[in-house]
């Protein structure tokens, strides 16, 4: 049995079946784990979505930006953005079985030395509460009222996290960290601007992984959302967003032996900067 990490898929569909084929990955044994954003931007939201579902329990999700910004416009939130490809997937018949399922998967995810989230953790978050941070928004999102979560879900305030936060504000800051952060002050204050490489930082900033002291730094953190750092194997991260939407690469490690597999990926959207 084989577990292998994978990159943003983003609706790239046969660059993940192609993947898989090189992997002679075997869906009786083997596990996958998806850093987010199965969704939006390429041509395959809906085979793709269908496809992990399908998988049951050889499939580990985390909820990516994408993933949430459609959950949320299916409920009517959130502003739709002229590059979304999510349109096919609102449409389904299938669509509340899929949503709902999207729905329930977690923001971070903790098995043995190896935990996974789309974009990071606040440098004051250890491991241990990264998971309870993570299940605090899961209730909200699997609540009857979950609709009144989702409407005050999005916002880029607050920006940094404090003990005393609570209700909405308090959600929005983990989604925010969890799902969106690249860069951050040492105190843990988020930017939500610059998405360039690690030497764009804006001033008095810094990659989430790089701040000294960072609480998560005893486990290894599989992370994707940040194309533009690419593929980065160090002791305690795995950084998987290769680009494979802009013409880059679908990245898979296994984590048994940190093998690295990589897939050439035609481009599939007109690159715009929003990711």
């Amino acid at each position: 049995m084989a577990t292998y990490a994978i990159g943003d898929i983003q609706g790239c569909f046969d660059a993940l079946t192609q993947l898989l084929d090189e992997l002679n990955f075997d869906a009786g044994h083997d596990r996958l784990w998806f850093v987010g954003d199965l969704v939006n931007r390429g041509a395959q939201s809906l085979e793709t979505l269908r496809f992990v579902r399908d998988l049951g329990e050889q499939a580990v999700v985390v909820l990516g930006n994408h993933d949430l910004h459609l959950i949320m416009q299916a409920e009517g939130h959130g502003r739709r953005n002229r590059d979304d490809t999510i349109q096919e997937i609102l449409d389904a018949p299938d669509r509340d079985v899929l949503l709902d399922w999207l729905r329930a998967r977690p923001l971070f995810h903790l098995e043995g030395d190896y935990a996974m989230v789309h974009a990071g953790l606040l440098p004051q978050w250890s491991v241990a509460q990264a998971v309870e941070l993570s299940e605090e928004v899961s209730q909200a999102l699997r609540a009857t009222d979950y609709r009144q979560f989702l409407a005050r879900m999005w916002g880029s305030e607050p920006a940094a996290w404090r003990e005393d936060l609570v209700g909405w504000e308090r959600l929005r800051v983990v989604v925010n960290a969890m799902t969106r952060m690249r860069f951050c002050s040492k105190a843990g204050v988020m930017d939500f601007h610059a998405k360039g490489p690690v030497d764009s930082a804006p001033p008095g900033f810094l990659p989430w992984f790089a701040v000294p002291g960072r609480a998560s730094a005893d486990h290894t953190l599989i992370c994707g959302h940040w194309s533009a750092l690419g593929l980065r194997i160090e002791s305690n991260l795995l950084t998987l967003d290769t680009g494979c939407l802009w013409g880059g690469a679908l990245t898979a490690v296994r984590l048994e032996d940190r093998r690295v597999f990589q897939l050439p990926c035609r481009i599939h959207v007109k690159p715009s900067g929003w990711d």
